[in-house]
């Protein structure tokens, strides 16, 4: 056998090695759509379950400040995969997902880490919450408006490996980011946001994870 060939054969074998690797690892559900096992956070106020689904927020009066509901367990590769609906009526509108987070002391109703940042103006962009206080990468704008159902549900998927993180809404990859910087945790919890200073009601449902080796 020639070099060549030899050559294809053994990039063929370590393709279906990894291939083989990322879907060997079955998706898991977050969240039950009774209760808030695995979860912690503002449940008596803030957070409650309506139809299998968790809500925060109202639309006619403005939520008083950014809040969290975390999961008790961290992740480190994984896709995340989960529905979202954001409708607001008046202030600033928005909410997000982090992700190899951490909650802040100081504010303790804070998180510390990345975002999946979603609203108007931000949908798809990767926000670093309360430590760069940045976007790091925004999608392009005409993308968004033709993937982005407002009021509606919209399916967002978080996957990140190793330092690269990728975003995609309704099936489309909105950012493309990998880290530079090794001193960033890519370890953490997972947190749903309520962002303060907007009559905001916000909807997360069907919420699994796929850990990757």
């Amino acid at each position: 056998m020639n070099k060549p060939i030899k050559s294809i054969l053994f990039f063929l074998i370590m393709f279906a090695s990894m291939t083989g690797s990322t879907q060997s690892s079955k998706s898991v559900s977050l969240f039950n759509g009774k209760n808030f096992q695995g979860w912690e956070g503002d449940t008596l106020k803030t957070w409650h379950i309506q139809d299998d689904t968790i809500v925060a927020g109202s639309l006619s009066e403005f939520a008083p400040q950014n809040d969290f509901l975390v999961t008790k367990a961290t992740y480190r590769n994984f896709i995340l995969r989960l529905k979202v609906k954001l409708t607001g009526s008046e202030g600033f509108v928005n909410a997000g997902v982090q992700f190899h987070s951490q909650r802040s002391v100081s504010p303790p109703n804070e998180m510390i880490g990345y975002q999946a940042d979603l609203g108007p103006k931000y949908w798809g962009s990767l926000y670093d919450e309360s430590r760069r206080n940045k976007i790091l990468v925004s999608p392009d704008s005409n993308l968004i408006a033709s993937v982005v159902k407002p009021k509606q549900w919209n399916e967002l998927k978080i996957w990140s490996e190793n330092g690269h993180i990728r975003i995609f809404i309704n099936g489309k990859q909105t950012i493309n980011y990998i880290e530079s910087d090794n001193n960033i945790p890519q370890t953490g919890k997972i947190g749903l946001q309520i962002h303060g200073a907007g009559k905001t009601l916000v909807e997360y449902k069907e919420i699994f994870i796929q850990p990757l080796p």
